[in-house]
C-alpha cells in the first residue's frame, strides 16, 4: 500500500513538473523569439546615463521590414515636402522652451546609415500579459464620430452631447476636429512627468489622426508607461493601428510597420527636461503629415524627422484623415470603477489651473487639400470621466493662440 501511495505521489509530481516546465518553457521560448525579432544586430551600442541601452541598427535591417507588406519596400529617406511652419503670434509667448534632444544622446551618436533603437529586455516582455501583446494598446471603440456628425451645425456642444459608451479600460480627455481630407496636423505639447502612474497603467499626452471608420489611428506624443518601459520616466512615443487596436500596431518599433529614418532620435527614449509647477516649462512640437507623392505619413518633432508610417500598412488613411484629436489618455483596469486608479493625466493638475500648472496643447494647426497650415474648425471637447480628468479651452483674446488644457489627478475627492 505504501509503495502504491509513493508511486502515485511520484506520478503526480512528474505530471505537475511536466505541465510547469512545459508551460514556462513555452513562454520562455516565445519571449526569446520576440527578443530576436525586436533586438536587431547592432553596429554600435550606446549606454545612456538613465540606464537605457541604445543599439545603432542598420537602417535596412530595422523591425519595419518584418511586416509582410514591406518585404520589398524601398525606404523614403526624406519627405517630398514638410509640414510648413506657419508664423503665429509666438504661441507660447516664450512661456515654455522647446526640447529637441533625448537623454541617451549625451552619451554618444549613431553612425550614418544606422538608426537608434532602444534595446528591449527579457524583463520588459515578461511584464506584458503575453509576448504577443507586448507594446500594444488594448482594443478600443470610438463612437465620437457618429455623434459629431449628428451635431455638425453646432460644434460648440458640450462633452455630454457627444458622450458614447467606450471600452472600460481607457479614459480620454480630448479636443477633436471632424472634417474631411485632413492631410496633416501639429501641436506643441507641454511635457510633464505625472506623479504616481500605477505599475499596470500608462498616461499619455498626444495627438491622434483617425479615419472615417474610426478603426485606423496614427498618433504621437509623450507617455509614462511602467509596464512597457519598467520605469516612470517621460518618453517620446508613436503608435499605429489599422483595426481599432485589435491585432495590428504597437508603440514605437515594438512591432513591424513604422519606418524610422532619423539617426538623432530614438522612439521610446526618455525626454528631459520636463516642466515643473515651480520652475521652467518645456514642450515638444509634434507634426504628422501625409507625403503627397508617396502617400506615407511622416512624423517629426520640431525640425527633426523621425520617419513614417508607410501607406502600405494602412487602409482608409492612405488618402486622408477625417478626425484629429488633441489631449490625453489614461489606461488602467481601474478607470470607471471604485476605487478609481490614482494614475494622473497630463501634469496631474486640473485644467482650470492654466499656465504653469496644467498640461496643454497649443500652436494647433491642420493641413487640408490646399496644403496650407490652418487653424482647425471649432473644436469639440470630450471627456470619458469629467470628474477624474477633463478639458478647458482658453484664449486670452480673439487674436491670440488658444491653449487646450487637459488632465486631472485621477482618484480623489471628486473621483472616488
Amino acid at each position: 500500500m505504501e509503495t502504491q501511495a509513493t508511486l502515485r505521489m511520484l506520478s503526480t509530481f512528474v505530471i505537475l513538473c511536466f505541465f510547469y516546465y512545459g508551460v514556462n518553457g513555452s513562454a520562455s521560448s516565445e519571449i526569446d523569439m520576440k527578443l530576436r525579432a525586436l533586438n536587431k544586430p547592432a553596429l554600435e551600442t550606446i549606454k545612456s546615463e538613465d540606464g537605457d541601452i541604445i543599439d545603432c541598427v542598420d537602417i535596412y535591417k530595422q523591425p519595419a521590414f518584418d511586416h509582410p507588406a514591406l518585404r520589398n519596400h524601398k525606404i523614403q529617406m526624406k519627405p517630398s515636402v514638410e509640414l510648413g511652419s506657419k508664423k503665429t503670434n509666438s504661441p507660447n509667448n516664450g512661456f515654455s522652451k522647446s526640447v529637441t534632444s533625448q537623454t541617451w544622446s549625451k552619451s554618444g551618436r549613431c553612425p550614418v546609415g544606422t538608426i537608434p533603437i532602444r534595446r528591449v529586455s527579457r524583463e520588459d516582455i515578461s511584464r506584458a500579459s503575453s509576448p504577443s501583446s507586448f507594446g500594444r494598446k488594448t482594443p478600443h471603440i470610438h463612437n465620437i464620430l457618429e455623434k459629431a456628425h449628428q451635431h455638425k451645425a453646432n460644434f460648440s456642444l458640450i462633452a455630454e452631447n457627444v458622450h458614447s459608451p467606450r471600452r472600460d479600460n481607457r479614459s480620454e480627455s480630448i479636443f477633436f476636429a471632424v472634417g474631411s481630407n485632413y492631410l496633416g496636423a501639429q501641436s506643441d505639447i507641454n511635457i510633464w512627468n505625472p506623479p504616481g502612474v500605477q505599475k499596470d497603467d500608462y498616461s499619455s499626452a498626444q495627438m491622434w489622426l483617425l479615419d472615417s471608420e474610426m478603426t485606423e489611428s496614427i498618433e504621437a506624443g509623450w507617455m509614462v508607461n511602467p509596464r512597457v518601459f519598467g520605469d516612470n520616466r517621460t518618453r517620446f512615443f508613436a503608435y499605429w493601428t489599422n483595426d481599432a487596436y485589435r491585432k495590428t500596431g504597437c508603440i514605437n518599433l515594438l512591432c513591424s510597420g513604422f519606418v524610422q529614418t532619423s539617426k538623432q532620435l530614438a522612439q521610446g527614449a526618455a525626454i528631459e527636461p520636463v516642466s515643473s509647477t515651480s520652475h521652467e516649462q518645456f514642450h515638444i512640437t509634434v507634426k504628422i503629415y501625409r507625403d503627397p507623392q508617396s502617400g506615407n505619413w511622416w512624423l517629426s518633432t520640431h525640425d527633426n524627422v523621425f520617419g513614417y508610417w508607410p501607406s502600405a500598412i494602412l487602409k482608409h488613411l492612405q488618402q486622408s484623415a477625417t478626425v484629429v484629436q488633441w489631449g490625453g489618455e489614461v489606461y488602467s483596469p481601474n478607470v470607471r470603477k471604485k476605487p478609481h486608479t490614482k494614475t494622473p493625466m497630463g501634469s496631474g493638475q486640473w485644467p482650470a489651473q492654466l499656465l504653469g500648472k496644467a498640461c496643454f496643447h497649443t500652436n494647433i494647426k491642420i493641413q487640408d487639400a490646399s496644403m496650407q497650415l490652418k487653424d482647425p474648425p471649432p473644436l469639440v471637447e470630450f471627456s470619458d470621466e469629467g470628474y477624474c480628468y477633463t478639458t478647458k479651452f482658453h484664449q486670452e483674446t480673439n487674436k491670440s493662440e488658444p491653449y487646450l488644457f487637459f488632465g486631472g489627478p485621477g482618484q480623489g475627492p471628486l473621483c472616488p
